[in-house]
Order: structure tokens, then C-alpha cells, then sequence
């Protein structure tokens, strides 16, 4: 029933297409003006990527975390390392620009010199005060020298948050508004505002200032992304075109693909829009991507329309069997494409789900495009000319299908030798492979913003935040002499971690308050007895200041506490290794029983969303193998053929995993989708190819070799030019500043020249050499849907 439903379908398709061509062309016309109108709701993402589902372990712990403490990466760092900086114009202008920093409505409040406390005991009542640490503007260099030793020598609670003592560095740290972390003010804020004070600081007094923290890096990695989508898409339909008119000689074969794929990138924003999903560091790719889906789209349409041309020279006829001959063929590459992409829909991240859905919507209307605007596009227009249709014959091209050819006929043992050789060899590669990478890894290396972390890091130990949060289960309990010695033997293990900064919690308040009560003595900056810590907390209690001074370190009950530490750039490895030290320590030091204790940060929740992600993608590449395999066995109904066809798709994979074993190319989220990707369009290819074998199997009444040689030749050509151009259209993506766009980039293109190879020899070669394996009956049954039916040829010629 569906063989004969699939008989008959694809000719009253390419009636249906052609005897309303108008109608279908304003249908076009107003679908598109309709998805340009939903680009008003595209909006870049202002917020981190959601990796991690909203039930998974690490993102519960983070929201409660949150929820008492509020988010910790708002904070945007400024800071001086500059002998400068102590001449009494210069210090009194930095201050200034901290004033006019905190005049800001985006700005929440700013720690700095200008606006430092000191905390002093008040004899009289008992209690601690916070005095202003510049009580007035300094006019001498001694009085700078002054303060800057009270600040070095006598201020312990300071040290890494607002100076480094070893190298003099001086940073201000402005906390931006929670409620615009995640808009476009914020971008709006940091791009034009900060950039301007900045500047203008510098050209007045001729100083470096280093910027960066979370809410910093996050803008202007946004804006890098923003731009580069553009470049992107200009650089692929580029370089596709001058391949693309390379091969086939022919402007208007040229700007008709180029038509296509340019609308095609018009829906896929459009489709953004009308779903209302933000443009993330994934849904960025859709639209390169789908040029680089649509392109083979073309090639195989127009490729087959000038064949036709050639044999024939009837308009009409060329026309009826590009729609009903390719057609068929393409949509099932198409539906396979989007098939790989879709398989992300049912993982648990809302990344993933975004970017699968955009994307297998897109590969159909990608396919539905070109269905219908090729042809019609061309019926409208003269046959194409002698010199457009060069190309069919062209001797280099002949020279290499006849290569390939005597490769299959002559030559299988050695492909298969060569096969298991590369095989091995990728199998030892894929050994040597690490799931690695780090926060800022594939950020632009000579970007301003990644230098400017580099000295972060050496500054201050980094500026990705990590906490740990301590919960003593019961009212007051963190204050408690016994759970201060606690969180301060695991500061002392933070603090011999390299990767980790100075952690920072009660324990440092507590201990500045008893250097406080034993008059501002540095000597004393440590914590307090059991019995002095009874009159030092009540003297706390006592105090009055702007805000409780707990408030920061400990929630409204004192039940539970934070320690916070910053992290430097390393890889997940290191990560793990750092986090299980830390649990060990937590464990040692916090019995279960008494305490619950967790750590969360951007820091963590980064390596346990690489790690899932990989998973995921792990899983969501086998699943798309999987209902590929269902796929073919359904459309020829035989488990050998299943095995064939899958061998130079997965072949391809192999090779690919095992260079970046040999080159050292993490696993990570930007590599990763490469197998994805790659997968998707060489299962095309593959499917190409065996469409025309089927069609020459009934042809040459089941004659195998003939059949083979038939396939190769025709598909040959069309699978060659396809892979050349996208090829050179995934090779821009090597020009990015990013890391991970540059390894897809390279990446997805030697997948695809492996593909290509492998697809064009070794698949040949398998169907020669199983031929009396594959020449049952259960295989020469019709296929459940005919791809390429013989019987429409009749069909057509009436």
C-alpha cells in the first residue's frame, strides 16, 4: 500500500508544483514577509547558558542557594597595577571615578578606597562602628603613604578583595543590580557607560585600567557571538558561491542556490522569533547551518536538471523528473538531517531542546524551499545553455569518477586494508582522548576582555566564584565558637588550593571584629576565644552601621553560612580533582549528622553542565544512529543493507575522534556537535547513492556491478561538488576568534571529506563484495517506499 501510495505521489507532486506556480510563489512571498515580521521578538541571550534541567541535583542546590544569598556573579572588577597610582592627582581621580561608578542606577553599591569602612570598637557603648578609611582627600604623597601602609599592614580582612600586597594592585568592585543581570541593560550599561568612564580616566591620567567579573565577560562574549553571526553568514554564502559557480559555470544556478538559502536564513530567524527562543551560543549555528544543508539541496536539484537538459532538451520533462525522481530523495535526506537534530528535543536541557527543535523545523522548510523554488524558478527561464552544461563533461571529472571506478572494481582489497589500517589507528587516537575544557577556553585569546582575565587571575587567584554553603540546622548556629573553627580549617584548605583564592566568610569578620576590639592590633586578626567570642558577638549585635554585618556571610537566622572563593581558569580535570579535595575536606570536617554542607557557584555548575551536555550529546548522536538504522531497515528491509549503509557513515566518526585523540582536541560542548553535524550530512550522501542503486537495480533487472557502476557515476558527481562546497563553507568557521568555532569548523570539514571517500569507495566497494550476501530474496523484495520507482519514467514520458 505504501509502495504504490509513493508510486504515484511524486508525479502529482511535480503536476501540483508546476501548474501553480504563481500561486505558490506568493505563497512564499507572504510566509516569508509574515517570519520577517517576527524578527522584532529576536533577542540575544543576556542570561548563562541553561545546561543543566531544572530538577538535576547542582541547580537545585544553586536556586537554594540563591534564594538566601542572591546571585554571586553580578560583580564588575576595576583595577590598577600602577606605582602611579599613589601620586595624589591620580589616587584622588580613582576615587572620583568610584563615586561617579556608584552614581549609576545600574550600579547596586561599590567596594572601594573612596567609600572603605573600618571597623572600630566604640568604648563607650560597647559595640564596634564603621569608620570611613579616607576621612579626607588626601593632598601629600605622605598622606597616601600613610594610607596605603594602614591598608597593607594593618587591614588583613581586605587582603585579595581590595589589594594585593605583594604587587600594590588596587581593585574596586562595583555590584550591579540583580534585577538587570540578565537584560539588555546590563549590556547597554557595560558597552557604552562603563566604557566611557573608563576611557576617559585613562586619557586623563594615562593608566591601564584592567575590567572584568561574570556580568563583564558575559556582555562582551555576547557581542563577539552577535557580530560573528553576521560575518559567518556572509563568509559562508561567499565562499559556497564561488564554489558552487566553480563547478557549474552558471550565474544563474549560482544566484538561484544562493536565493534559496538566503531565504532559508530568513526563516530560520524568523522561526526564532515566533517561538520566542533567544539566540544562544547553539541556536547561533542555525543559520550557517542551514546553508550548509540547503546548498546540497540544490546542487542535487539543479545537478539533475541539467542532466536531464543534456539527455533530452525538454524543459517540461527535466523539469517533472527533478521534482519526482529528487524529490523523494531529498526529503528522505532531509527528514534523516532533521531526524538527527530533533533527537535533542527529548533531553532534559533547555539549550538542547531549543536548538533541536529550530533547527529540524528549519531542515524541512529548508527541503520545502528548494522543492519549490528550483523548479519553478527555472520554468520560468530558457533552457540552459551548451556551455552551462560543460561541467557534466568535464575530463577532470570523468578522470575522477573513472579513478573511482577502478578503486571499487580493482583495487577493494586494498580499501579495505586502508580502511582497517585508519580504523586501528583511530581506535588508538580515540584513547588518548579527554573530556576537558574550561570556562573561558574558547573565548577570542587577543581579545581585550580574555587579557584582562589573565590578570585577573594573576592578581587575585581568578573571578569565577565558588561557595560553599554551610547549614548548622539550627537558629545562631554558625556563630557558635565550635562551627567557626570548623569553616576556618576548611579556609585553611581553600587557601592551600593554588587554583583558589582566599576564601572569605564570617570566620574573616569575626576575626577582624576581635582585631577591632583589641584596638585595630593586626597581631589579634584571628579568632577569638570562647570566651572573648561571647562579648565580641554581643558587641556585634550591638552594633550600628549601615546594614547588619552579617548580613553578607550569613542568612537572617544565623543557621547558615557562606564561604566564598574564586577560582582560576582550568581544565574539568583539574576541577574534578579540586572538588573531590574539597568534599574530602567537608566530610572531614562537617559530620553529616550535624550539618548540611554544599558547594555550588558558576564555577561548578560549569563542570557539571559540560559533563552533562557531553552526555547528552553522547546519547542523542546513538539515538540518531539508531533511528537512522530503523530508518533503512524499514526502507529496504534487510539487516545487511542496514550494516552497509552504516559502516562508511559511522567510519567517517571514528576518524574524526581519533585525530582529536592525536591533536590533542578535547571532548567539550563545542566539539561534540561535530559528530551531530556530520553525521546528519553524510547519511545523506549515503542515501543519495542508494536511491540511484535501487533505481538502477530494476533498471538492470537486479544485476548488482552494473547497478554499483550506474550509482557511482551518476551520484558521483553531485556527491563530489556537494562535499567541495561544504567543505570550503565549514572552512570559515576557522577564521573565528572562538576556539570551538574554529574546531567545528575544521572538524566538521575533514568529517565531511572523510564522509565523502568513504561514501564514494569503500560503499561501492561493500555492495561488490556482498553481492551474493545482499542477492537474496528478502533483499530484492520492492522497499517498503520507492525512492526513485522505474515505473515513473513511463509516467513521465506519457
Amino acid at each position: 500500500m505504501v509502495a504504490k501510495l509513493s508510486k504515484g505521489f511524486w508525479p502529482k507532486v511535480a503536476r501540483i508544483i508546476l501548474r501553480n506556480r504563481i500561486l505558490i510563489l506568493l505563497g512564499v512571498v507572504a510566509f516569508t514577509v509574515f517570519l520577517a515580521m517576527q524578527w522584532k521578538n529576536i533577542r540575544f541571550s543576556n542570561s548563562e547558558a541553561n545546561i543543566l534541567p531544572d530538577d538535576h541535583p547542582a541547580t537545585i542546590e544553586y536556586r537554594s542557594f540563591t534564594k538566601i544569598f542572591g546571585e554571586e556573579g553580578n560583580a564588575v572588577v576595576l583595577a590598577i597595577r600602577d606605582s602611579a597610582l599613589f601620586e595624589p592627582d591620580n589616587f584622588n581621580r580613582w576615587n572620583r571615578l568610584a563615586k561617579q561608578l556608584a552614581a549609576f542606577p545600574e550600579i547596586d553599591y561599590v567596594i572601594s578606597l573612596e567609600n572603605l569602612l573600618v571597623l572600630e570598637k566604640d568604648k563607650e557603648t560597647q559595640s564596634f562602628t564603621m569608620g570611613p578609611f579616607i576621612e579626607n582627600e588626601p593632598t601629600t604623597k605622605q598622606e597616601i603613604d600613610s594610607l596605603k601602609y594602614h591598608l597593607f599592614k594593618e587591614l588583613p580582612f581586605y587582603d585579595n578583595l581590595v589589594y594585593n600586597p605583594e604587587s600594590g594592585t588596587i581593585q574596586t568592585i562595583a555590584y550591579m543590580d540583580k534585577d538587570i543581570m540578565n537584560t539588555a541593560v546590563r549590556n547597554e550599561f557595560i558597552l557604552n557607560d562603563l566604557r566611557d568612564l573608563v576611557d576617559t580616566f585613562e586619557a586623563e591620567t594615562q593608566m591601564d585600567v584592567r575590567i572584568s567579573g561574570m556580568p563583564y565577560i558575559r556582555t562582551w562574549n555576547t557581542k563577539s557571538i552577535t557580530d560573528e553571526i553576521g560575518i559567518f553568514i556572509v563568509a559562508a554564502l561567499l565562499v559556497t558561491s564561488i564554489i558552487f559557480f566553480f563547478f557549474f559555470r552558471s550565474f544563474r544556478a549560482t544566484f538561484i542556490s544562493m536565493f534559496v538559502v538566503i531565504i532559508g536564513v530568513m526563516w530560520a530567524f524568523g522561526i526564532l522569533g515566533l517561538l520566542q527562543y533567544e539566540i544562544t551560543i547553539l541556536t547561533a549555528l542555525i543559520p550557517p547551518l542551514i546553508i550548509v544543508i540547503g546548498i546540497p539541496n540544490c546542487i542535487f536539484l539543479i545537478n539533475k536538471y541539467q542532466q536531464e537538459v543534456n539527455k533530452h532538451g525538454n524543459q517540461a520533462k527535466s523539469l517533472q523528473r527533478v521534482i519526482s525522481k529528487i524529490g523523494n530523495a531529498t526529503l528522505m535526506t532531509n527528514i534523516t538531517t532533521a531526524s538527527g537534530f530533533a533527537t535533542f528535543i527529548i533531553l532534559d536541557s533547555d539549550l538542547l531542546r531549543e536548538f533541536g527543535i529550530v533547527a529540524s523545523i528549519n531542515i524541512i522548510g529548508i527541503f520545502i524551499l528548494s522543492l519549490l523554488i528550483i523548479p519553478i524558478i527555472y520554468s520560468f527561464m530558457p533552457l540552459p545553455k551548451t556551455k552551462h552544461l560543460k561541467h557534466l563533461n568535464k575530463k577532470w571529472m570523468d578522470f575522477f569518477v573513472n579513478w573511482m571506478e577502478r578503486m571499487v572494481r580493482d583495487h577493494r582489497i586494498a580499501v579495505y586494508m586502508v580502511t582497517v589500517g585508519v580504523l586501528v589507528l583511530s581506535i588508538v587516537g580515540i584513547y588518548q582522548m579527554r573530556i576537558t575544557g574550561s570556562r573561558i577556553e574558547d573565548l577570542p585569546k587577543d581579545s581585550h576582555f580574555y587579557k584582562d582575565i589573565q590578570f585577573f587571575e594573576q592578581e587575585f587567584d581568578g573571578i569565577m566564584p565558588m561557595e560553599i554553603v554551610v547549614d548548622s540546622k539550627r537558629k545562631n548556629g554558625v556563630t557558635k565558637p565550635a562551627t567557626l573553627k570548623r569553616m576556618d580549617r576548611l579556609g585553611e584548605v581553600i587557601d592551600e588550593i593554588p587554583e583558589l583564592s582566599r576564601p572569605i566568610s564570617i570566620v574573616d569578620l569575626v576575626k577582624y571584629s576581635k582585631q577591632a576590639y583589641y584596638n585595630g592590633i593586626p597581631k589579634y586578626y584571628q579568632l577569638p576565644t570562647s570566651q572573648e567570642n561571647t562579648f565580641i558577638m554581643d558587641a556585634v549585635s550591638r552594633s550600628s552601621t549601615d546594614g547588619n554585618l552579617l548580613e553578607s556571610f550569613v542568612d537572617s537566622t544565623g543557621q547558615t553560612a557562606r564561604l566564598t572563593t574564586y577560582m582560576r581558569d582550568v581544565k574539568i580535570d583539574r576541577m574534578e580533582e579540586i572538588e573531590k579535595d574539597m568534599q574530602e575536606a567537608i566530610a572531614k570536617n562537617f559530620p553529616a549528622d550535624r550539618f548540611d554542607v554544599f558547594m555550588t557557584g558558576k564555577a561548578l555548575l560549569f563542570l557539571k553542565g559540560t559533563k552533562y551536555l557531553v552526555k547528552n550529546l553522547l546519547m542523542s548522536l546513538a539515538l540518531a544512529i539508531g533511528l537512522i538504522s530503523l530508518f533503512m531497515a524499514y526502507l529496504f528491509r534487510s539487516f545487511r543493507m542496514v550494516l552497509i549503509s552504516l559502516v562508511p557513515n559511522l567510519l567517517p566518526l571514528v576518524i574524526t575522534a581519533g585525530l582529536m585523540g592525536f591533536l590533542g582536541i578535547p571532548i567539550k560542548p563545542s566539539t561534540i556537535l561535530v559528530f551531530s553535524i556530520a553525521f546528519g550530512i553524510s547519511v545523506d550522501d549515503t542515501i543519495h547513492f542508494l536511491a540511484k542503486y535501487r533505481q538502477e537495480l530494476a533498471t538492470h533487472r537486479w544485476h548488482i556491478k552494473k547497478s554499483v557502476y550506474a550509482a557511482l557515476r551518476e551520484t558521483g558527481v553531485s556527491m563530489f561538488y556537494t562535499s567541495i562546497v561544504l567543505f570550503f563553507g565549514f572552512s570559515v568557521f576557522i577564521i573565528s576568534d572562538f576556539g570551538g568555532t574554529k574546531a567545528l569548523g575544521g572538524l566538521v570539514s575533514a568529517t565531511l571529506l572523510f564522509a565523502m571517500l568513504s561514501n564514494l569507495i569503500l560503499l561501492p566497494s561493500l555492495l561488490l563484495s556482498l553481492e551474493r550476501s545482499i542477492a537474496n530474496k528478502q533483499v530484492l523484495k520492492k522497499p517498503q517506499i520507492d525512492i526513485l520507482p522505474k515505473e515513473e519514467e513511463a509516467d513521465l514520458d506519457k
